[in-house]
């Protein structure tokens, strides 16, 4: 009988855990730390090809690496995979795939450029989430939730630079739209602008503007802040001159 992952880690040491951890974020932070400007989707590994939430990440993904943002995603099937297939196609952009060891549905997708997989769920959460400006979240289960809820919480608490959260899906999400900003606003659990952290919408040219000013933003902070030789701000002044 196989012996789940969580009961052999409490069979380690600490020592032992923590070494496998930082393995894990070494791994992670050696590989994507010159990407340049990106994008995260995230989303349910269990849509078709055949559905229109595919396609339609497909469609925006290709959108966003013909304008040379590296797409980001999970590395898995679904939504994550029609994101990876619309930036290989566009073959103006990295595709990365940042995959979790699960015993089912967390194979691999063949359309990325760069593929890491990793074997902690909070590491690849930081690596899905750190280098990118801009997450677009697709309808998803229990996984995509916790993503969501991450990366507003750290943006809420200043813990990662501020970035745009899409929710794309607006049949699918406005349910928990509304309860974030009449039940959770009403019970003053969160701010009323807090709120503003999230833009629902099925709009892809309003996704794309937004995503765009947002780089031209952290650009403008970088600079402000003397990091103008950092690799990412060389990065995002490429990809801005070539968009003139």
């Amino acid at each position: 009988m196989k012996i789940p992952s969580h009961i052999k880690d409490t069979e380690h040491s600490n020592e032992w855990s923590v070494l496998r951890i930082m393995s894990d974020f070494v791994k992670g932070f050696d590989e994507l730390q010159d990407l340049g400007p990106s994008v995260t989707f995230f989303g349910s590994a269990r849509f078709h090809p055949d559905h229109h939430y595919y396609q339609e990440a497909y469609a925006l993904a290709h959108r966003l690496g013909k304008k040379g943002y590296t797409i980001v995603t999970g590395g898995s099937h679904g939504i994550m995979e029609a994101a990876n297939k619309g930036a290989f196609d566009a073959k103006s952009a990295q595709s990365i795939g940042l995959n979790i060891n699960l015993p089912h549905e967390q194979s691999g997708n063949r359309y990325t450029t760069k593929h890491l997989s990793f074997d902690y769920f909070f590491v690849r959460k930081v690596m899905l989430i750190k280098y990118s400006l801009s997450y677009v979240i697709f309808p998803g289960g229990f996984g995509t939730l916790d993503e969501l809820f991450e990366a507003l919480t750290l943006t809420q608490t200043g813990k990662i630079t501020q970035i745009s959260i899409f929710l794309y899906g607006k049949s699918y999400w406005e349910k928990l739209y509304d309860f974030i900003k009449t039940t959770m606003v009403e019970n003053r659990v969160i701010r009323e602008e807090d709120v503003n952290l999230i833009t629902l919408t099925d709009d892809f040219d309003e996704i794309v503007k937004q995503i765009d000013e947002r780089l031209i933003v952290y650009t403008n902070a970088l600079k402000a802040e003397g990091l103008e030789e950092s690799r990412y701000y060389k990065k995002a002044i490429e990809h801005l001159s070539n968009q003139e």
